[in-house]
């Protein structure tokens, strides 16, 4: 009787553990590189055409208002840890280099280690060098990345778990990386995954595809190539029958790209990636999971890169470290539909400036109060003297934020974002 107990308590365990299994959705992330709102056609970009992104948003909801910070390393960082720059150190590009502040992996909380301690299967694919470290370091099971910071197009090898691998003459690394990204969800079909497809597109050097024809418009081919790949990941995952069983987010690293900056409704962004304006951070970004995430809608919701650390562990049914402040806010509610906890303001840093932006106003380092009714094309500065009785509210409600955030007192910069060091002042950062 007591050998078919414990068998029944066994069996029980087993079954208890694979319902839990499949409760917990696969994650795929996808993130562009220098992708801002006027790159993809569903925001309104008149440029640009990105069906199988716009397929995707009319699968599930699109946010109108995230905030990644204004380069791809701090982005990334935010990414990663879910906490702020002063507190990580991961402020600039530069961060991790030189003796810097930047965020180390014993040190902070990891997105991937998370989901790892939640029975998933967790993976890298593409750019990460600006981060600092492996993505093994960080809690990823396995990786395919490269030794540069920027573009990594036409070239003839690439590193796998550490390992150098010789590619050949022709690759395309954006290849080599989807496939990876195809052959890692194919093998973990049967147990829940965390992907995070770091594409090179649509970073600099714009080079020609493999799809590029002679004459044509190569960053519109990149634009199209990088679309075309989030195609090939979402028709895979139908291929496998996972489809329902996975959240796709698509989103990006920073705002408008440098050299390429375009139209929405014909009018230009105030702003490209570097900057503190509009352009340099506010990026796409579209949750899709058939039968639970809304089809179609648009949500104008605030959300922060940061909150997709204490999203995606929500949704796996983890827990956040303890000991440590978390900044991002989990939006899994609004993911199943609900209304959840949303918001009441964003926060961007890069270096030695930032800014605290809520629906409406925005406020930066210098206590700079601007009109956003306008945004994402003006930035209308309000001065003291000029307020009406809503802006003075607004005064009021920013001053405090950055009063209680106090970067000022953390990991600041020493100047011009591309030197970084500590920098005290009085009071503590948590």
């Amino acid at each position: 009787m007591k050998i078919i107990c414990t068998f029944l308590a066994l069996a029980f365990i087993s079954i208890t553990a694979v319902a839990a299994d499949a409760a917990k959705p696969n994650i795929v992330l996808i993130y562009a590189d220098d992708l801002g709102l006027d790159g993809v056609s569903c925001y309104g970009a008149d440029k640009h055409q990105t069906p199988n992104i716009d397929k995707l948003a009319a699968s599930g909801t699109r946010f109108t208002t995230c905030y990644a910070a204004p380069l791809c390393g701090p982005s990334r960082c935010l990414l990663m840890t879910g906490r702020y720059a002063f507190r990580t150190g991961g402020i600039t590009n530069g961060s991790w280099r030189n003796g810097g502040p930047g965020a180390k992996s014993a040190d902070e909380p990891s997105v991937a280690r998370l989901l790892k301690q939640s029975g998933y299967a967790t993976a890298q694919a593409g750019k990460w060098r600006q981060v600092g470290e492996t993505p093994r370091d960080w809690g990823f099971d396995e990786y395919v990345t490269d030794p540069t910071a920027g573009g990594w197009f036409w070239k003839d090898s690439y590193e796998k778990n550490g390992e150098q691998v010789n590619a050949g003459k022709d690759a395309y690394n954006p290849d080599i990386i989807h496939a990876f990204s195809i052959d890692f969800i194919t093998r973990n079909k049967e147990k829940p995954f965390f992907l995070y497809y770091a594409m090179h597109l649509v970073h600099g050097p714009i080079l020609r595809t493999p799809d590029t024809k002679e004459g044509g418009d190569l960053y519109e081919d990149n634009i199209r190539y990088m679309d075309k790949q989030v195609g090939g990941i979402v028709a895979e995952i139908e291929k496998l029958g996972l489809r329902e069983k996975t959240l796709i987010i698509f989103s990006a690293d920073n705002g408008t790209a440098l050299s390429y900056p375009s139209t929405i409704g014909g009018r230009m962004l105030n702003g490209k990636k570097a900057s503190m304006l509009e352009g340099g951070s506010r990026v796409p970004y579209i949750a899709s999971w058939p039968g639970v995430t809304p089809a179609g809608k648009v949500s104008n919701d605030i959300i922060s890169i940061a909150d997709q650390l204490p999203t995606f562990v929500d949704l796996a049914g983890g827990k956040l470290p303890e000991g440590v402040k978390i900044d991002g806010i989990s939006h899994a509610p609004q993911l199943r539909g609900e209304k959840g906890t949303p918001r009441e303001w964003a926060y961007v840093q890069l270096g030695k400036n930032w800014f605290v932006r809520e629906q409406g106003w925005k406020m930066n380092e210098a206590n700079e109060l601007f009109d956003m009714s306008d945004a994402p094309f003006v930035e209308k500065p309000v001065a003291a003297a000029e307020d009406t009785e809503a802006s003075k509210a607004a005064r009021t409600r920013l001053t405090a934020v950055l009063a209680e955030l106090n970067p000022a007192a953390g990991k600041t910069d020493g100047g011009d974002g591309k030197k970084p060091g500590k920098k005290k002042k009085k009071g503590k950062a948590q």
